[in-house]
């Protein structure tokens, strides 16, 4: 698959793992995960990025992932999470992923070493020219301490192979000045904070890179399909419907809360590498009672018609 254009959702996949010491990668659950995701109408997925715990993984098992969510599903893109704060390394990843079957990368912005804007720009172009594929830049800087400029995002738009950016900044405007730069390029600008995704939608944005689609994907599906057909009340109602759970899988450092959704819904373990630790009891509870409450609201027949 060559043609996509990142519109929809994307949902973060997790990596579930077995209860064992090495916690080993469950690819029996991993590959069910994708075929169910993909049967709830999902535009794409993403394995392998921060959601997936990609830090704990060695090259190979990366390349295994990849492998078996592209196995799985039969006819929605699959974007690898292939960054690294080594241009080398990543340089590596992201031609292994291609190799194995994924259509786009995803690539965080190099953490701990914090490179100026023009070493982003080096960064990603170098990728960019050696592996021919579409290609997502993603800036976070609450986890990798550097934020993309807008500049830097705009100047990175003009390469054939650069055709999104994922935005959990946080800054609003920041993300309104790159809608605004970027609309005559082929670039989606995708949220990767649920609870910024209709906001961001609103100013002009093409999806999301999303969480919370892990546990909800019709929900979040008819949330983004209602605001890119127009009908901002309709999606304006889901995202308060959604309000608690975004809020609720955010309570710890992502993915511990997503992990314990996952085992709470049956889609999963909440087993998780080291040195991230399960869910403290007092968040598992409210967790519960906010998934509970979604359970009550059986809407997904109405989702369903949502024109997207």
């Amino acid at each position: 698959m060559t043609d996509i254009d990142f519109t929809g959702v994307y949902p973060a996949m997790c990596t579930p793992f077995h209860d064992d010491a090495d916690r080993s990668i469950d690819f029996e659950t991993l590959r069910e995960d994708a075929q169910r995701l993909e049967a709830a109408g999902v535009d794409g997925l993403v394995p392998v990025g921060s959601t997936g715990e990609s830090a704990t993984m060695t090259h190979d098992e990366h390349v295994e992932v990849v492998e078996a969510v592209v196995d799985a599903v039969d006819d929605v893109p699959v974007v690898a999470g292939t960054g690294s704060n080594n241009t080398r390394e990543a340089l590596s990843l992201s031609r292994r992923a291609v190799e194995a079957g994924a259509d786009a990368l995803l690539l965080i912005s190099p953490y701990y070493n914090k490179p100026e804007q023009r070493g982003l720009v080096d960064h990603y172009e170098t990728i960019a020219d050696e592996v021919d594929c579409p290609q997502i830049v993603y800036n976070v800087p609450s986890r990798t301490g550097q934020n993309i400029e807008p500049d830097t995002a705009v100047e990175l738009a003009a390469h054939q192979n650069i055709l999104g950016y994922k935005a959990a900044s946080g800054d609003m405007n920041q993300i309104s000045e790159i809608v605004e730069r970027t609309r005559e390029e082929e670039f989606a600008v995708l949220s990767g904070d649920d609870g910024m995704t209709l906001p961001m939608l609103s100013i002009g944005a093409d999806g999301c890179i999303s969480v919370a689609a892990n546990v909800e994907p019709e929900r979040t599906c008819a949330m983004v399909g209602a605001a890119l057909s127009g009908d901002f009340q309709r999606a304006r109602e889901i995202h308060h419907e959604l309000g608690p759970l975004f809020r609720a899988l955010f309570v710890e450092t992502n993915p511990i809360p997503v992990k314990e959704a996952m085992r709470i819904r049956g889609y999963g373990p909440a087993h998780l590498r080291q040195p991230l630790s399960r869910l403290s009891e007092e968040h598992v509870d409210h967790l519960e009672d906010v998934l509970a409450d979604l359970a009550d609201e059986d809407l997904e027949d109405e989702y369903a018609e949502v024109e997207r």
